[in-house]
């Protein structure tokens, strides 16, 4: 049974082509028969000329598969994540999915404080951990070198003013939280109470921080700055993500929020479903 040829859509240069061919055929078959013979060639000049122009078009297409031919290779999981591209503002929003994740932390062990439940320091010591290696060690940093300077004039300079403002006294937050909440300290009820004070204004600092950015902020970025750039703040932000802490920062962030979202018992987004 003879394999049908899969054609593929004629290109401006196939057109040329064929008509070069054709326009040369002309001359010939016009051409006086200046020797004996001179008919038999031109029919097969002629035929030659159809059947290269039929090649030309009937050829498949570079790379094309064959009809009823196996699939390729699937790409490697390494390989789809190299090619994958993040904007830089969704790069940062992303982490601040992460950051409302650790707030949800805070709010949980906040809540079994205040019931009189037994609740080990490293519930607030290891969200406050990640809060400075991953929030702001490097997320803020970025944001602070490479999003607020953006921002120096303009109708949302003094926007980007007190997001920097905030960044510092979340910092100084986290201190509190990472001294007081360790194993001998945060057995004592003023420990608990400065840790207490700390998360709650936390949370209450970070909520409306995060969602004046992702609403204001870093939409007003591509009219800043143009959509060239934010690209490229987004392969400079991936660059430093994997230098900071090699291969899939993010998601080793996430992994680690959700290990603590498991050990509280708070992994089950269902059980936020009113009833």
């Amino acid at each position: 049974m003879t394999e049908a040829v899969a054609l593929r859509p004629a290109t401006a240069d196939d057109a040329k082509a064929l008509a070069a061919l054709v326009n040369a055929a002309f001359r010939v078959e016009r051409a006086p028969a200046m020797l004996g013979g001179m008919d038999s060639q031109r029919r097969r000049f002629m035929n030659a000329t159809a059947g290269l122009a039929l090649a030309a078009l009937a050829r498949p297409a570079q790379g094309q598969a064959k009809k009823g031919a196996p699939p390729g290779p699937r790409p490697r999981p390494e390989e789809i994540e190299h090619e994958e591209e993040i904007s830089a503002p969704e790069d940062l929003m992303r982490e601040h999915g992460v950051l409302n994740r650790i707030l949800l932390i805070y709010e949980e062990g906040l809540r079994r404080l205040r019931a009189g439940g037994a609740v080990d320091a490293e519930v607030f010591h290891k969200p406050a951990t990640l809060v400075r290696g991953f929030v702001e060690d490097y997320h803020e940093h970025l944001e602070e070198t490479f999003i607020f300077p953006r921002f120096k004039s303009g109708p949302l300079a003094e926007l980007a003013v007190v997001l920097k403002k905030q960044h510092d006294a979340g910092r100084r937050v986290t201190d509190v939280v990472l001294q007081q909440a360790v194993a001998g300290t945060f057995s004592r009820p003023e420990a608990r109470q400065e840790v207490i004070r700390a998360c709650e204004a936390f949370i209450r600092m970070y909520r409306p921080h995060e969602a004046r950015e992702d609403t204001v902020l870093f939409p007003a970025l591509y009219r800043v700055v143009g959509a060239r750039e934010v690209k490229e703040l987004g392969d400079h932000f991936e660059a430093e993500e994997r230098r900071r802490f090699g291969a899939g920062g993010f998601e080793k962030a996430v992994e680690e929020v959700a290990g603590i979202e498991k050990q509280l018992g708070i992994a089950d987004l269902d059980a936020f479903t009113p009833r």
